[in-house]
């Protein structure tokens, strides 16, 4: 696999990219979709390079549809009473997350924009995706969090301005 990287010389060389860059991109994800979201270009590292090549592919891109479509779906269900409860019988526990039912169903149609944007043909911009991972993702964020200071409108105009290039 190849990318399209910085020289010293300001132009762009193709590189191959090494096993290592895909796996260092793995380990820091995190770190990388944060300076992605901000506007780093994918250019100016192999390791970089390789995230945005991961987030953009076709794959992660209709799974982070996907999960915008199932918090829609899971918000505009009954709110339970707590914590699903497994059967008596089960081993391990599925996971709860709480939900700003009321901040999504508020933005119920611009998430489902996202996702829209995420799915269409063509390559994207890696910046968008990942400000919608770190959107679905940060758990003290407007998606879960009551007290989150970020504003939800605001987020997804800007990851749907970063999607759209």
């Amino acid at each position: 696999m190849h990318v399209l990287l910085d020289d010293n010389l300001g132009r762009l060389t193709v590189r191959r990219l090494q096993p290592w860059h895909r796996m260092l991109a793995r380990v820091l994800a995190v770190r990388l979709d944060h300076q992605l979201a901000e506007g780093a270009r994918p250019e100016t590292s192999a390791v970089l390079a390789a995230r945005a090549m991961f987030l953009t592919s076709v794959g992660f891109r209709r799974a982070l549809a996907a999960s915008l479509r199932r918090i829609l779906a899971a918000a505009a269900s009954p709110v339970p009473d707590g914590p699903p409860r497994p059967p008596a019988t089960a081993v391990a526990r599925r996971p709860y997350v709480p939900l700003r039912r009321d901040r999504i169903a508020g933005s119920a149609s611009e998430l489902a924009g996202l996702a829209g944007f995420l799915v269409k043909q063509g390559p994207v911009p890696a910046r968008g995706v990942a400000m919608v991972s770190q959107l679905l993702t940060d758990g003290g964020g407007p998606l879960y969090r009551a007290g989150s200071r970020d504003d939800l409108d605001d987020l997804i105009e800007r990851a749907s301005q970063a999607l759209i290039g």
